[in-house]
């Protein structure tokens, strides 16, 4: 369900026609969206380091790299191996720095998708989205500190505007229209898949 604003849904859900996955965003759908992409983009970009060395940079190794501290970052760059730090960081060295430099392409390219209102996506453009959305509510769910299914239940309630009375229920409210949006974009690609199959 979109969020409401004065009672009405501005936004419009993907959806799967004649030309394509297609969908509508209001100019201040957009830019709140343009702003969340700029923030994950900001936390993702690989650190520039002037003794750095070009050609491990070019291959994506970086071998100073640390588990992050911040537990939003972490959720976008996890260990995978919960138990074992040693083989988390080795896997991290050799992969961190790719996946960071890929995350940020996804983010730039549907941050590029929003200069107009009336969105149409090709397959590609619907990956990067999918992906670019995921960050960004994988950054809000932690701000939010989201743990389980009861905590999403509570964050769902807020669906309208006129809710926003601190961070959090403003937070909340940008959760529940990015929830919305990746859900709305998931179905017409499910949708587009069926089509050709």
């Amino acid at each position: 369900m979109a969020i409401q604003q004065g009672g009405v849904a501005v936004a419009k859900a993907f959806k799967y026609g004649l030309k394509g996955i297609t969908g509508h965003l209001e100019p201040a759908e957009r830019e709140l969206l343009r702003g969340l992409l700029d923030d994950v983009i900001s936390m993702l970009e690989p650190e520039e380091r002037p003794d750095q060395d070009p050609l491990a940079a070019l291959i994506g190794l970086d071998m100073d790299v640390k588990e992050p501290t911040d537990r939003a970052l972490q959720r976008l760059l996890p260990n995978v191996m919960k138990d074992d730090a040693a083989a988390s960081l080795e896997f991290r060295q050799l992969t961190e720095r790719s996946l960071r430099e890929s995350k940020v392409g996804a983010l730039r390219a549907t941050a590029l998708g929003l200069d107009k209102e009336d969105l149409v996506l090709s397959p590609e453009d619907a990956r990067h989205w999918s992906r670019a959305l995921n960050d960004v509510r994988l950054v809000l769910a932690e701000r939010l500190d989201i743990r389980d299914e009861e905590d999403a239940d509570h964050i769902h309630t807020m669906q309208d505007w006129s809710q926003a009375e601190d961070v959090e229920s403003y937070l909340a409210l940008v959760y529940n229209f990015t929830t919305w949006l990746q859900e709305s974009l998931v179905q017409a690609m499910l949708a587009a898949m069926e089509r050709k199959s």
